[in-house]
């Protein structure tokens, strides 16, 4: 739906991403000295249920109550009731009951909040969720995985530092809102993502074009730097930002004639294992995540994918919805954790689960928002099947998990309430210490800051983000 908040919205990001490729080179800004803390991670792994996974369906269950016509709304918080885990007193919701095999590897916060941003679109709380910034930006605010690219650079010089596996950025809708915060922002294309929406044919992303060889796509690149040393005007771009993009070419060229693409390629694993991720593009991405952090990628997201009103958007039909989204998900986690830990790699790595805002079938936003109400469920009671579920937009309190990488095992942060409505009413993780605990975990400092048109952007907005070092081990 294009609404003047959107249209807008889409405007201020075209102007930000032109300033981003007219801006100079990011530097340090001032004298500020950073001091990074000790890294306990070296890669981290970013599961995203892109849409808006509501908690009490699957991390942070509530009381149960099974579809009943007339049933009134206010009466239910959970359409599915909770399961047992590996950890005694921590219970998740039916569905996942793979993943409640792990969790005693792992940390629940039960207590993430999002602010009200008025307008909720998806798009602005995913552009500040992964970015730490609300949009719209003077300058294209850089992905957490670009800041782990520049700031911390590759762990294998080959391989791409910042992979983004599962998403389409063309032919669905709201794809130019995603495109404005899957990039590496201001720090230049060598530090935005390698895109691969389809995880089975990843392999074909990194061989040359069909009917040329590596040596005739190398002499096309050569021709290509060339066209661009030979400009004078640059009208378009900075110097900086023309020789980021000419080293994001470098480095594809390089990894087309290593060992290391092999890493892509998924038909290299054994049947059984990719039968045990499932054939799903979620599953395989799982498993095409676990091959490439082997092969020394630093930032990996694999996604269930964001597309309007699809997968976890559920404003109709969240029951049915969820219930398929949980066989997706279910066994592709909690093998890809298993096998971390299986290989020597769960204690470096840091695997996230995560999304934009949690879901409640009453409550916009959070309560006394103006936020206009998008569900399209409006009855007070229950009426039909295809309206049992959580559809309302709900930043009052979400779930993130976090695997390996430090944190601590079977350990619950934060509580939401019992009763409606379920913010959070302890240890409340706001997005800027969210983001300074992944930061912290992969050792780079909440307060690291680069000077961009002459101010000062920090890796936390305003550089205050704070840690929270009750989940660290």
């Amino acid at each position: 739906m294009d609404t003047p908040s959107r249209r807008a919205f889409l405007k201020a990001l075209s102007a930000s991403s032109l300033a981003a490729t007219m801006s100079g080179a990011p530097r340090a800004f001032g004298n500020e000295i950073v001091v990074h803390p000790k890294a306990s991670a070296d890669c981290c792994i970013l599961l995203w249920m892109a849409g808006g996974m509501a908690a009490p369906e699957t991390f942070d269950p509530k009381g149960y109550r099974p579809f009943e016509q007339g049933l009134p709304v206010e009466k239910i918080l959970s359409t599915f009731p909770a399961i047992d885990t590996a950890v005694d007193g921590l219970q998740i919701s039916a569905g996942l009951e793979e993943i409640a095999k792990v969790m005693d590897r792992g940390t629940v916060i039960r207590s993430h909040v999002q602010p009200d941003l008025g307008s909720i679109l998806h798009s602005r709380h995913q552009y500040h969720w992964h970015t730490g910034y609300v949009p719209p930006q003077t300058v294209a605010a850089p992905h957490i995985g670009a800041w782990m690219a520049k700031v911390l650079g590759p762990r294998n010089p080959v391989m791409p530092a910042f992979i983004n596996i599962g998403q389409r950025l063309e032919g669905i809708g709201e794809s130019e809102e995603l495109k404005a915060f899957t990039t590496g922002g201001f720090f230049g294309a060598e530090f935005g993502p390698f895109n691969l929406p389809y995880p089975d044919e990843a392999a074909r992303s990194v061989r040359p074009p069909q009917g040329m060889d590596a040596g005739r796509f190398g002499n096309r690149y050569k021709a290509y730097r060339k066209l661009v040393d030979a400009n004078p005007h640059r009208d378009f771009m900075s110097d900086y930002q023309q020789e980021s993009m000419l080293r994001s070419l470098e480095n594809a060229h390089r990894l087309l004639g290593s060992r290391e693409k092999e890493a892509f390629d998924l038909e290299r694993e054994p049947q059984a294992i990719r039968d045990a991720y499932g054939e799903g593009r979620f599953g395989r991405g799982c498993l095409l995540a676990r091959r490439l952090a082997e092969s020394g990628a630093r930032f990996i997201e694999v996604t269930t994918e964001y597309i309007p009103f699809i997968h976890w958007d559920t404003h109709e039909k969240g029951h049915e919805t969820v219930a398929r989204l949980k066989q997706e998900i279910d066994r592709p986690i909690a093998r890809l954790i298993r096998d971390l830990e299986e290989r020597g790699m769960l204690d470096r790595t840091l695997v996230i689960i995560a999304t934009e805002f949690s879901r409640d079938m009453m409550i916009e936003g959070v309560p006394g928002s103006l936020a206009q109400d998008q569900s399209l469920a409006k009855s007070d009671t229950l009426e039909r099947p295809e309206h049992y579920g959580l559809h309302r937009h709900f930043t009052g309190g979400s779930s993130v998990v976090m695997f390996g990488g430090g944190v601590k095992k079977g350990h619950i942060h934060g509580a939401t309430a019992d009763e409606r409505p379920l913010v959070a009413v302890k240890d409340p993780v706001t997005i800027p210490d969210l983001h300074a605990t992944i930061f912290t975990a992969m050792g780079i400092s909440p307060q690291s800051v680069y000077d961009i048109e002459k101010r000062p952007f920090y890796a936390t907005e305003d550089g205050k983000g704070k840690a929270v070092r009750s989940i660290f081990a």
